[in-house]
């Protein structure tokens, strides 16, 4: 018989994995949940998931467990140059308005980075479009909730094949090739890797603690994760980190409707802080 979690133990980590979160857990994603946490299950040395849950509720070790469970339950799709038009928008319209407003401290927020891909596309389009004009600087703030997505994106390595979206001239501008010729992978160079910090941030916390304010945020494909009312909670609070004339970049399947925020839409999925 399929080991299978308990439906009190399963409410339980449903509560637990959204009020720390957000991330939605309904009935017909348990079978999803029970994969991903069979690792964890094995690493305690829980003989079945609902002993894995006892460990965790009864004997008071969810502190303890919480980053590995919320690394195990979120999702960590990501490409180089995903959803490319918004690349290009940030190439042609953006930071050269940005710039013209006299812009010379580029401040860019990859919030839920994953492996890095997103921060470093966006490192990569900055670098070269600002190549020969001195005046301007910039950084990337990534941040995730999962740490080993993290330690991933910090290398900044990855397989060859993973990097095939990103343009040729900027696969040889900004990636390099192993030396080992058993290893088919690459890596971020040690240039554009300097521009990107990265960081561990929870957009359920109450505030984002990001310095100051960005020019340029990117928060795409998260936001589908939480419910509406978290949704707008965490627009606002991402808008509240853009400077005015600032701009925030969403998934292509995400709205904000019916928004009450300081920000008009420019293009598809694209807002302008007012």
């Amino acid at each position: 018989m399929t080991d299978r979690i308990g439906r009190q133990n399963f409410n339980a980590l449903a509560k637990y994995i959204f009020e720390t979160a957000g991330i939605r857990m309904p009935p017909s994603k348990q079978t999803m949940l029970e994969g991903r946490l069979r690792r964890r299950q094995r690493a305690v040395g829980a003989e079945t998931l609902d002993d894995y849950c006892d460990y965790l509720f009864d004997e008071d070790n969810i502190e303890v467990e919480s980053e590995y469970l919320i690394n195990a339950v979120t999702t960590n799709k990501t490409d180089f140059f995903r959803e490319p038009y918004h690349f290009d928008y940030l190439r042609d319209v953006a930071l050269p308005e940005l710039l013209a407003q006299g812009v010379t401290n580029l401040r860019a927020w990859s919030v839920a980075c994953s492996n890095g891909a997103e921060p470093y596309t966006i490192a990569m389009v900055i670098d070269d479009w600002l190549r020969g004009r001195l005046a301007a600087n910039y950084k990337v703030l990534a941040t995730d909730l999962d740490t080993s997505m993290l330690e991933i994106a910090r290398t900044g390595i990855y397989p060859a094949e993973f990097v095939d979206p990103v343009p040729a001239e900027l696969r040889r501008r900004y990636l390099m090739a192993s030396t080992d010729p058993d290893r088919d992978v690459v890596r971020v160079t040690p240039t554009l890797r300097r521009n990107v910090a990265f960081a561990r941030l929870n957009l359920m916390d109450g505030q984002y603690p990001v310095g100051e304010p960005m020019q340029l945020v990117f928060c795409r494909n998260v936001l589908i994760y939480f419910d509406r009312e978290t949704q707008l909670r965490v627009v606002g609070q991402l808008v509240e980190q853009l400077a005015p004339g600032g701009l925030l970049f969403l998934g292509h399947s995400e709205t904000i409707a019916g928004h009450d925020l300081p920000i008009v839409q420019v293009a598809n999925t694209i807002f302008r802080r007012s």
